[in-house]
């Protein structure tokens, strides 16, 4: 998953980080690897598998 912040703060959000779970939940019910989220700003990216979040 991919998906951009505005603000330009690559930082996930709570909300980022309770959707993430739940859209990964969702795929594992059905036999399908979420590998990773990346959030992108112009400060750069963030990804949930380098932070652990995955």
């Amino acid at each position: 998953m991919v998906h951009n912040h505005p603000s330009g703060d690559p930082k996930p959000s709570r909300g980022d980080v309770d959707t993430t779970r739940l859209v990964r939940n969702a795929l594992e019910a059905v036999g399908i690897a979420l590998h990773d989220h990346v959030v992108v700003g112009r400060k750069g990216h963030a990804s949930f598998k380098a932070m652990g979040l995955i």
